[in-house]
């Protein structure tokens, strides 16, 4: 008779690092008990990059999440932050544990890219807009009626403490909430979860314990409590994380460099500029301190190559060569990936002029920009908006349409950035087990998470090889 298959909870604790662990009282115990393996990280170090790195043991030469984002080619628009769990192009690891053992079930509650896919349990973000302009919070989920379950016993979900400027730990206490649920539920042979809370103090103040105080301790307090469940119910756990987040100080407005060298082309609408990604020769999609620059004239490569280059703040350009030689020779990657230098991050900003910023930029709209923008986590100190925003909400709540435009351009606000290969694991991400027998003999890769997940699920080495 064989054995069955143990029960593994995987948390993914964003911008948790060695040199974090000894501020997490409750995390740092459970990581005494095992091993603390710091992880390489890999380029980019974005969060839908190395999730996917982590969920199929391939690059993303080869799953295709060239980052947060990218440049559509077929529509010729960037779009961030989807949602297709069919935009992997590899197979994930559920797949692998599902050849070992047919019975085995699978919950992803809130990693990306979780619409859509295989999994039996699915939890992700996902809110409604109505056709008369609001934004409600809400949530997808596998089965559909788990949502109403969930909803019902939890509270809607709190999407707007999940990201902006009143990001805080309700959202990963209530993703904690769901996963505790789903367990005594369903009982899944392997819950994934993904918890973000440290990720918004990290880029608001940078690595620094003593300012992050409040938010290290909220994060163990909640992870604290959900490693005592799964213990408790005889679930095998591990800790992994994604990437470190850096001291930043250096924004580099990459896109108004191209737009003055006469690269970017814009459009005029209700007298705003808004890029025309299809028109132009050339442009940037920032994320984080990594940008993939799109050169739809050839004829311009050179021109475009030696602007990056003399650009300050930027520490390499990749071309073929070098894509490839950090694994990111991807059809959606950029003709360039550009690395930023420690303390450095590019903005998505294009236009030359704050009176002609797309009415997008003043709100949270992580959809509409292209490109990522950590100044979301800000009020606008001068925003006229902050006094009313009470007001503004009530009014859209109501079915009124009304621009919440609180966020401002102040880029040297961010404190803490990630996307860069850093050189200190002190400062990178890790992975914590408490059987350190299943992790190979050597220093961790990112695609050697996949194969680690797997050994303790009790699939062999030949089985965990991605197909």
């Amino acid at each position: 008779m064989t054995n069955p298959t143990p029960r593994v909870a995987v948390i993914n604790i964003v911008g948790l690092t060695p040199a974090l662990l000894p501020h997490l009282p409750r995390l740092e115990a459970f990581a005494t008990r095992g091993q603390v393996a710091p992880v390489a990280p890999m380029l980019p170090a974005v969060t839908c990059s190395v999730q996917a790195t982590y969920l199929t043991g391939e690059w993303p030469s080869e799953h295709g999440i060239v980052g947060n984002g990218w440049y559509f080619k077929d529509e010729c628009e960037i779009k961030f932050w989807r949602q297709s769990n069919h935009l992997i192009q590899s197979p994930k690891l559920w797949d692998a544990l599902r050849a070992h053992d047919p019975s085995a079930t699978i919950a992803n509650i809130c990693w990306w890219y979780n619409m859509y896919s295989s999994a039996d349990y699915t939890v992700t973000p996902r809110p409604m807009y109505p056709a008369d302009g609001r934004k409600l919070p809400d949530c997808y989920t596998q089965p559909m009626e788990l949502r109403d379950e969930l909803q019902a016993k939890l509270g809607t979900f709190p999407l707007f403490s999940y990201w902006g400027p009143n990001a805080n730990i309700s959202s990963s206490a209530w993703i904690a909430a769901a996963a505790r649920y789903i367990d005594e539920t369903y009982a899944p042979t392997l819950n994934l979860v993904y918890l973000p809370h440290l990720d918004y103090g990290l880029q608001q103040h940078g690595p620094d314990a003593a300012a992050l105080s409040r938010q290290l301790a909220e994060i163990d307090a909640v992870a604290g409590d959900l490693i005592d469940h799964y213990e408790r119910r005889g679930v095998q756990v591990m800790l992994v994380s994604e990437y470190g987040i850096e001291r930043a100080w250096r924004p580099i407005h990459i896109n108004r460099a191209l737009r003055e060298a006469g690269l970017i082309s814009v459009r005029q609408e209700v007298g705003r500029d808004m890029l025309d990604a299809g028109m132009s020769a050339a442009f940037a999609v920032a994320d984080h301190q990594i940008a993939h620059v799109y050169v739809n004239d050839p004829a311009r490569c050179g021109e475009v190559r030696a602007l990056l280059e003399a650009l300050p703040g930027v520490a390499e350009v990749l071309d073929d060569a070098g894509k490839t030689r950090h694994h990111l020779n991807h059809d959606r990657a950029g003709d360039f990936v550009v690395v930023a230098e420690p303390g450095a991050w590019f903005t998505y900003y294009f236009w030359l002029d704050d009176a002609r910023a797309p009415d997008y930029a003043r709100t949270v709209d992580i959809h509409r920009k292209p490109g990522y923008d950590p100044v979301e986590l800000f009020m606008d100190p001068h925003s006229p908006a902050k006094l009313n925003a009470g007001v503004a909400l009530a009014k859209k709540k109501l079915g009124f349409r009304y621009l919440l435009n609180v966020i401002g351009f102040d880029a040297s606000l961010v404190r803490g950035a990630h996307g860069r290969i850093s050189d200190d694991p002190t400062e990178g991400p890790l992975l914590v087990t408490a059987r350190p027998e299943l992790l190979p003999h050597r220093p961790l890769v990112a695609t050697d998470v996949y194969s680690a997940i797997l050994a303790h699920l009790g699939v062999t080495a030949e089985e965990a090889v991605p197909a």
